[in-house]
């Protein structure tokens, strides 16, 4: 059962004391105010990121494994539970506790209730924006805003433009928007109120030749690099960075004309440019590089005064300094599903920023009122598709995540349908970061299962693989996840796994991490040996199977209660004391 709103707001006052929230929110009778910032400073910016077309509130665990090596070890973002609340100085507070960490998350969700949702977002933005001043706030969008429900994939993205117009989205970048085809994703970025920028994606030499469109020939731009916005007399300049390895980690076949990359060098010319000629009071990067990637850009493009990063769904609370050529650069990450809204603060002596005030406000459905013009448009957008989004599959034998290096239990359920489906050995499923809680005891919905599976590319396999080729596959996403060089970490998690054990060393060399590989009954797995694998979202060519979410609602329809017998996580080792690891 929930928590009443006078329990919650005796809760609130421990949060305002940790500094989470206002401290008006410690007092009943200031109870609505519980949102009110203070007005500071000079301009206001208002970043939310990965949403995944979350709009109803949602349960959203964070991850228990969260492992950093090297450089990034015992530091943001690559800390979880006790040590993230330590590291920001949030105390035992419970609402930060439940907010921020994965720390007995079925119970602090049965009391708090769902999270996110942009009925009640809307609500947020338009006060915070309405305190300050319109003409002083922009609201960003790190992207992630169009993939990830039922409604977005019938839609193709229409819905998630159409909530954004409603919502005020000045500006955004992208990831997942670049799953559907060409043709429509510049649609949909036409029928968006606001602009849509990215640095770094270019129209190929052949594309150009062939007329293909472009937002600059000369340059190659596909879409428009930066745009310069006048903010209480402020010029501030928003920079878009999509996300640099997307024909590598989704389908090529989408967007044959463009190509993506970090491309930091093509960055620090921008940069220097604008400084040169557009007289900034301040340059922010719209980021989705993930936050690994935004650390190190900080550290060697110089001149950026703030990121406001994407992609690997961590929910910081307090901003990151990161020391460069040109002093420092703020580094930002605002989590996923809707569940926080980041407000930035800047304040300005002589043209140039003189401070900042930033926090990460996490959004608690339950004590935000809906937007009613927003969740009427919700409910009159969702009502087609009801009767199959609201489809009972069975209830919950325990709590279902997915977010976490190596495995969720979510996962485990979508890889035991995979084998159980199929009738395969070993199953394989990416490790999207994306996706949504269920609670244990709570009935599964077809709309739950398409949470998790969602994709413009959802066919389903089954293929006779080699020990050799089943190890590379691991080796491979290993080494994405744990490359010494952020610059070559795509952000994802490790690809989840059913009916295989093996050990995992993070620390290991590319190819050598992956070893001790078996048969859930320990059979050794043999290189030369085949396996029948069962797997889904093929990057390359169409697989000829059914869509996932077909695949998991069958085998989900056979059971009363969805559990399983055991949860395919690796044996880790080198990891003693990682401050990412529970």
């Amino acid at each position: 059962m929930n928590l009443s709103r006078r329990e919650f707001t005796q809760l609130l006052a421990m949060a305002g004391a940790a500094g989470l929230l206002p401290s008006c929110a410690s007092s009943s009778k200031n109870l609505d105010k519980m949102y009110d910032i203070p007005n500071w400073g000079d301009v206001r910016l208002l970043h939310m990121t990965d949403c995944h077309a979350q709009l109803n509130p949602v349960y959203f665990r964070e991850p228990n494994v969260n492992l950093g090596f090297y450089d990034a070890h015992g530091k943001a973002p690559h800390l979880v539970g006790e040590r993230l609340l330590k590291r920001f100085e949030l105390g035992n507070d419970p609402i930060a506790t439940h907010a921020f960490t994965y720390l007995d998350f079925q119970n602090s969700a049965e009391q708090y209730g769902k999270i996110g949702g942009f009925a009640h977002l809307k609500t947020l933005v338009d006060q915070l924006r309405g305190d300050y001043g319109k003409d002083k706030t922009l609201l960003l969008d790190g992207g992630d805003t169009w993939q990830g429900s039922g409604t977005a994939y019938w839609t193709q993205g229409k819905d998630m433009v159409d909530a954004c117009n409603l919502l005020g989205v000045d500006i955004m970048t992208g990831h997942w928007e670049f799953t559907y085809q060409d043709t429509q994703i510049l649609k949909n970025i036409e029928d968006f109120n606001g602009e849509f920028l990215a640095q770094n994606v270019r129209v190929t030499e052949d594309a150009l030749f062939d007329d293909a469109p472009a937002y600059d020939e000369d340059t190659g731009h596909a879409f428009k690099p930066y745009t310069m916005k006048v903010l209480n007399g402020h010029r501030i300049a928003i920079i878009g960075q999509a996300f640099p390895y997307t024909p590598i980690a989704n389908p090529k076949r989408f967007i044959p004309d463009w190509t993506f990359g970090i491309r930091d060098g093509d960055m620090q010319e921008l940069v220097d440019e604008i400084k040169a000629n557009e007289n900034p009071a301040a340059i922010v990067v719209l980021s989705h590089n993930g936050m690994d990637v935004d650390l190190k850009m900080a550290s060697v493009v110089s001149g950026i005064d703030a990121i406001f990063g994407g992609h690997t769904h961590d929910g910081i609370p307090k901003a990151i300094e990161v020391q460069n050529n040109s002093g420092m650069t703020l580094v930002t990450n605002a989590g996923s599903n809707g569940k926080f809204l980041g407000v930035m603060d800047f304040k300005f002596t002589n043209g140039k920023m003189s401070g900042y005030n930033y926090k990460l406000l996490p959004i608690f459905s339950n004590m935000l009122k809906a937007d009613v013009e927003m969740q009427n448009y919700i409910d009159t957008m969702r009502k087609p598709f009801l009767e199959k989004l609201q489809e009972p599959l069975g209830v919950a034998g325990t709590l279902l995540y997915r977010r976490g290096n190596f495995n969720g239990t979510f996962d485990q359920v979508i890889c035991d349908a995979l084998r159980a489906v199929h009738d395969t050995q070993i199953s394989l499923s990416p490790g999207f970061r994306w996706g949504t809680s269920v609670l244990g005891g709570q009935t599964i919905t077809m709309e739950h299962v398409l949470d998790q599976t969602c994709i413009t590319y959802p066919e389903t396999y089954a293929r006779e693989m080699s020990g050799e080729q089943i190890k590379l596959i691991l080796e491979d996403v290993a080494d994405n996840l744990f490359n010494k060089d952020p610059y070559y970490q795509q952000g994802g998690d490790m690809v989840r796994v059913g009916g295989l054990d093996y050990a995992l060393d993070p620390m290991g060399s590319a190819g050598s991490r992956v070893t001790e590989m078996q048969l859930d009954d320990g059979t050794k797995i043999e290189a030369s040996k085949n396996y029948k694998v069962s797997g889904w979202a093929t990057v390359g060519s169409k697989a000829p199977g059914a869509p996932i979410w077909d695949v998991v609602a069958e085998y989900m329809r056979s059971k009363d209660t969805i559990d399983f017998k055991k949860i395919n996580t690796p044996k880790l080792v080198n990891i003693k004391d990682n401050p990412g690891m529970a």
